[in-house]
């Protein structure tokens, strides 16, 4: 597919241009080893590398086009636009050249530190059971209908981003929900979309390592929504203290959720079991599978974007008691000897204490608690005490070990979420590196009725340990240790 280059810099912040722009270009890329003849490099400013060292290079490949963010000598059969910011300016860039498919769909983003996936997911199941054709864009999968494509970030880079919406509008998809990370709102990947609606979940200690401070993660995820336009809806969480700092300059229609607010959307728990949640929403009262106040929340924004794009509210209440818990997310299962497991992705302080909430608000207190728990390597460090700390305050037994240690040394991970234990708490916390052993060490622990909480890796399917990424799925490998050990 190629575009004349004047066509799709619609919308760029130009500061120069030597050369033409009346050439058709074939692809956008922003890696160097991935430029050719008919191909447009964007020379990006990255943490640790710089794209701008390889102009050269790609010119050399035979790059005709390149966009900079600084004027440097090409040869004059190569054009050079330069751009205050290259990363913007893919993003704007990739929307032209696929048509702008977000412009085709009813797109609703979801940002927040938890629940984006949930929201996101249970969305994407509820209007597919609504009879639409729908996509999704999520942490854990991207879905066309019922085709699946693997995700490999929460959101994806600007070009992936609108060649997968294209694909969606091509295959008749009348809406999307897409998880929208801090990330890619800093880092300008979702330039350039239409968003009908926004939501905001929450926001709680996380990423840190990479936004440096909390206020400036509270400025970024604002951000999104200060970009929303007229035409579009923003609904936040009124429960959190910074649902209506998202609001403050937002020129979309403005509407709330919460549990213990008043609010445009409301709900009240009745009766939280492992059976399921009832819920009284909105002054109906309604069953549903998933378990969890954190999990009314996902609900209450699931009802509160069905009824600001016009669907049927008696429908939707339908179709959310028909609704099934995530991958990943609050995934429980009982073994053969009545052990009860929970698998959950829970990899932030605020997360970890919801999910430990939830099963304290519906266990009998005759039973034992034990959490697994883990704290992924090259990430934000100060949570990692803050973490064993709610794990040793809200269960009985804790079991600290690896998660994804990256390029760290396990060793020094668990030693930095032991400074987090306090001294009534070491007896009952224990550190076994081999996060198979220290699952199977729950279990042998473990009597009937007891509840073993595996957190922090969820729907993840590897164990990311000095750059290789192994096999690892905690329910499949908690299933394969209660099969064993119960025989």
């Amino acid at each position: 597919m190629k575009k004349k280059l004047s066509d799709i810099l619609y919308g760029v912040t130009i500061l120069s241009v030597d050369g033409s722009t009346d050439k058709m270009v074939g692809e956008l890329v922003f890696d160097s080893r991935k430029a050719d003849v008919d191909s447009v490099f964007f020379a990006i400013r990255g943490t640790s590398v710089d794209g701008h060292t390889f102009i050269a290079k790609t010119i050399e490949a035979g790059c005709q086009v390149i966009i900079a963010e600084e004027r440097i000598q090409v040869p004059e059969h190569v054009t050079l636009i330069v751009t205050e910011n290259t990363h913007l300016a893919l993003a704007i860039m990739a929307s032209n050249y696929f048509g702008n498919p977000s412009e085709k769909l009813k797109l609703v983003g979801v940002t927040g530190t938890n629940g984006k996936t949930t929201t996101t997911t249970l969305l994407f199941n509820l209007f597919t059971k609504l009879g639409y054709h729908c996509g999704l864009l999520s942490t854990v999968v991207n879905k066309i209908g019922e085709v699946e494509i693997p995700s490999t970030h929460t959101t994806p880079d600007p070009v992936a981003l609108n060649s997968l919406l294209a694909q969606m509008v091509l295959d008749g998809c009348s809406h999307c929900f897409m998880e929208v990370s801090s990330h890619a709102i800093h880092q300008n990947r979702i330039a350039g979309l239409s968003f009908k609606g926004g939501v905001f979940t929450n926001i709680t200690h996380d990423h840190l390592d990479y936004h440096n401070t909390f206020a400036e993660y509270i400025r970024v995820k604002k951000s999104f929504f200060d970009h929303l336009d007229k035409e579009a809806f923003a609904l936040v969480n009124l429960d959190d203290k910074n649902g209506m700092v998202m609001l403050q300059n937002t020129k979309a229609k403005k509407s709330t959720f919460a549990l213990r607010t008043p609010a445009d959307f409301k709900a009240k728990v009745i009766e939280n079991q492992f059976s399921g949640l009832v819920l009284n929403l909105n002054g109906i009262e309604l069953w549903t599978r998933l378990i969890g106040d954190f999990n009314a929340y996902n609900l209450l924004a699931v009802y509160g974007v069905s009824m600001l794009l016009g669907e049927d509210s008696t429908q939707v209440m339908t179709a959310i008691s028909a609704l099934e818990s995530v991958e990943g997310r609050f995934q429980y299962f009982q073994s053969n000897s009545g052990i009860m497991a929970i698998i959950d992705y829970a990899h932030t302080p605020d997360a970890l204490e919801n999910v430990l909430k939830t099963i304290a608000n519906i266990r009998t207190k005759n039973e034992t608690v034990f959490t697994v728990v883990g704290c992924g390597g090259d990430r934000d460090k100060t949570k990692r005490p803050k973490m064993a700390a709610i794990a040793c305050e809200m269960s009985d037994k804790v079991i600290l070990t690896a998660d994804n240690p990256r390029s760290e040394d396990p060793n020094d991970i668990i030693e930095e979420m032991m400074s987090g234990v306090g001294g009534e708490h070491y007896k009952k916390t224990l550190s076994i590196v081999d996060r198979t052993q220290a699952i199977k060490s729950a279990i042998s622990m473990a009597d009937k009725g007891d509840i073993i909480l595996i957190a922090g890796k969820g729907h993840e399917k590897y164990q990311e340990i000095k750059g290789v990424k192994y096999d690892f799925d905690d329910l499949q490998i908690t299933i394969d240790l209660f099969k064993k050990l119960e025989k």
